[in-house]
C-alpha cells in the first residue's frame, strides 16, 4: 500500500494519476484516466451509502493508489507493445541490403494499404464533417439545432477513435483505445462546454478535412508507383510469342524497336517496387505523427 495520502474524491484521484503518468504517451494517459474513472464510478454506484473518499480507500488495496496504477499501466504498456510489435527485420550492414530489406518489414505493406484506403476514408471524413457541421450549424437557430450540433461533435469523437485504430494497426503509432476522458463529475452543461472549447475537437475536425487532399495524394502516389513498377517488372513478357504489349519510351516502341531494353527495364521495375515500399513506410510514419498530434489530447484534468 502506498504510504502517501489517498485522494478524497474521484477528480482528485484522476489528477494524481495524471501527474503520476507525466511523460507517458498521451494515448496511454487518456486510456488510463478513462479506465480509472469507469472503475471508481462503478464502485461508487455499487456502494451508494459510502462517500467517494470511503470508496477510494476501500478499492485502494485492489485497484491501487494513483502512483501504483500508473506503474502498472507503464509496465503493461511496455509488455503489450513488445508483444504486438512485429519482429524487426535482421540488420543490414550494406546500403543495398537496407534497400532491399524493406521487403521483410510488414509495416511497409500495411502503410501502402493505408495509402490506398485513405482515399475512401478521406472522402467519408470530409463529407461527414462538411455536411454535418454545415447542417447542424445552419439549424442552430432552431430548437433541434443545438442538440444536433452536440451529436455531431460526439460523432466526430467516435470517428477519431475509429481512425485511431486504423492508424495504430496499420502505421504502428500508439493511439487511444478508450474514449476521451471527460471529467464526468462536472455538470452536463460544463462537459458540453468543454467539448466545444477543447482544442482537440477542432484539431480533429481539421484532421478529417485534411484527409481528403491527403487521401487523394496518398492514393495517387501508391497507385502510380505500383503501376509503373509492375509494368516495368513484367515488361519482358512482351518477348513471349503471341504476347503483344505496347510500351513507348521517348517515342520508341520498346518491344518492337528495342527489345534488348526490356530486361533492363525489368530490373528498374524491381528497384522501383522496393523504392515504393520505402516511400510508403516513410509516409506512414509521417502520417502517424500527424495523427497523434491532431487526434490525441494531452490528458489534463480541468
Amino acid at each position: 500500500m502506498n504510504s502517501q495520502r489517498l485522494p478524497n474524491n474521484i477528480p482528485e484521484y484522476l489528477e494524481h494519476l495524471r501527474r503520476s503518468l507525466a511523460g507517458a504517451d498521451p494515448a496511454l494517459i487518456q486510456d488510463a484516466l478513462y479506465d480509472a474513472e469507469e472503475y471508481l464510478r462503478s464502485e461508487l454506484a455499487e456502494n451508494p451509502g459510502k462517500s467517494e473518499a470511503e470508496v477510494i480507500a476501500a478499492v485502494a488495496s485492489s485497484y491501487g493508489a494513483p502512483e501504483e496504477v500508473a506503474d502498472i499501466y507503464r509496465d503493461t504498456e511496455e509488455k503489450v507493445q513488445t508483444a504486438l510489435r512485429a519482429p524487426p527485420p535482421p540488420p543490414r550492414a550494406s546500403m543495398i541490403g537496407r534497400f532491399f530489406g524493406v521487403a521483410a518489414d510488414p509495416r511497409a505493406y500495411a502503410s501502402l494499404f493505408y495509402m490506398v484506403l485513405a482515399l475512401a476514408t478521406g472522402i467519408f471524413y470530409f463529407v461527414w464533417v462538411v455536411a454535418g457541421f454545415s447542417v447542424s450549424l445552419g439549424l442552430s437557430v432552431t430548437v433541434v439545432g443545438i442538440p444536433l450540433l452536440i451529436l455531431f461533435f460526439g460523432s466526430v469523437r467516435i470517428l477519431s477513435l475509429v481512425e485511431g485504430r486504423l492508424v495504430e494497426v496499420m502505421l504502428g503509432e500508439r493511439m487511444p483505445r478508450r474514449p476521451l476522458y471527460t471529467a464526468r463529475g462536472r455538470s452536463l452543461l460544463q462537459r458540453i462546454g468543454d467539448m466545444f472549447t477543447d482544442p482537440r475537437t477542432w484539431s480533429t475536425l481539421l484532421y478529417f478535412l485534411l484527409m481528403l487532399p491527403l487521401g487523394i495524394f496518398y492514393f495517387t502516389i501508391a497507385v502510380t508507383l505500383l503501376a509503373m513498377s509492375l509494368s516495368l517488372l513484367f515488361s519482358p513478357l512482351a518477348l513471349l510469342p503471341g504476347v503483344h504489349l505496347n510500351m513507348w519510351m521517348f517515342g520508341i516502341d520498346v518491344p518492337a524497336e528495342a527489345p534488348w531494353l526490356l530486361p533492363l527495364l525489368s530490373v528498374v521495375g524491381v528497384a522501383l517496387l522496393f523504392a515504393t515500399l520505402h516511400v510508403a513506410r516513410g509516409i506512414g510514419r509521417l502520417h502517424g505523427v500527424m495523427a497523434k498530434h491532431l487526434l490525441v489530447k494531452t490528458a489534463q484534468y480541468a
